[in-house]
């Protein structure tokens, strides 16, 4: 009996340390499943980032690692096999959304990726005159009238800046633009700024008939900041371009078309962010120059009779 009761006591720790690899094991590849599951979308995601992202997306081999040792951290500790593979699974995801954010540690050291930019291209018809497209386009201060995540903008003419404010999420950001060119009824080249990101683009406006205009429009979008490169991933910023043109282009055929002289708009000519020919000296010219031609116009009629 004494040599029976030995024996089971030397052999009672033995299922016990089995277990516990065994629960080790098991942690390990529930973290790995975890992983693999939870962040299937966020690997996913990388194919698009490539556009923008300094090469391809890691594997994840290191998410899973960081799970495994999250999950044997926790059991060491005392927790249940399901809480630590669930605490492996969150530190595997947090891991790999940030491979795909560039790492930790301001998002830009080290080995992380690196956004580039994104080139947001948009063109659309606007059963207008081209220069009531263009004042409806640079009457600024009616922005927050028509637009629905722009809050306030102020145009500064005399430097051809604009400060706007708008919503994003929920959150408020405001960007400082300089016009670095213009043409009336042409173009419009501009740099913003901001805390959570900058952009810049060009929009260009083409005479397609007497009563039709095709405007065109290119920014480049360097998002910074979380909620910026998280809406980024599913072009957030491109949906809202092309949904504010949309109320753009209503405004314009609902409004502009019917009260044209209430969109003066900004008619200076700016090259290399100077102003070279302010607002009211271009709306001089150009009103002298039709007095000419309609001048011109009665004197080819006279003459023709």
């Amino acid at each position: 009996m004494s040599n029976q009761s030995s024996d089971t006591k030397e052999a009672g720790p033995q299922p016990l340390a089995a277990l516990r690899e065994s629960a080790g094991g098991y942690v390990k590849a529930l973290a790995d499943r975890a992983v693999d599951n939870l962040t299937e979308k966020v690997g996913g995601l990388t194919d698009r980032l490539t556009q923008y992202a300094d090469g391809p997306a890691a594997e994840g081999s290191g998410a899973k690692a960081s799970a495994a040792a999250k999950g044997a951290e926790e059991l060491a500790q005392g927790a249940s096999p399901a809480k630590a593979g669930l605490s492996a699974a969150v530190t595997g995801v947090k891991e790999k959304v940030k491979d795909v954010f560039g790492g930790g540690n301001g998002g830009g050291g080290g080995g992380g990726k690196k956004f580039k930019y994104n080139n947001i291209v948009e063109s659309i018809d606007v059963g207008a005159p081209v220069d009531v497209v263009y004042n409806a386009w640079t009457s600024y201060e009616k922005w927050p009238d028509f637009m629905k995540k722009v809050e306030h903008t102020e145009l500064d003419e005399e430097t051809g800046e604009v400060q706007l404010k708008g919503q994003v999420f929920w959150s408020h950001r405001q960007w400082d633009t300089v016009i670095t060119d213009q043409v009336p009824d042409r173009r419009v080249v501009w740099e913003s700024s901001g805390d959570k990101g900058h952009l810049s683009g060009v929009v260009t406006f083409h005479p397609l008939g007497d009563e039709l205009t095709r405007l065109v429009l290119v920014v480049a979008y360097h998002p910074q900041g979380f909620m910026e490169k998280t809406g980024n991933i599913w072009r957030a910023v491109n949906r809202r371009v092309r949904l504010e043109l949309k109320y753009f282009v209503h405004h314009v055929m609902t409004e502009s078309v019917l009260h044209p002289e209430d969109d003066e708009g900004y008619r200076a000519e700016i090259h290399d962010e100077e102003v070279v020919r302010s607002h009211e000296e271009v709306v001089e010219d150009e009103r002298a120059a039709e007095e000419e031609d309609e001048y011109e116009d009665e004197e080819t009629e006279e003459v023709s009779r």
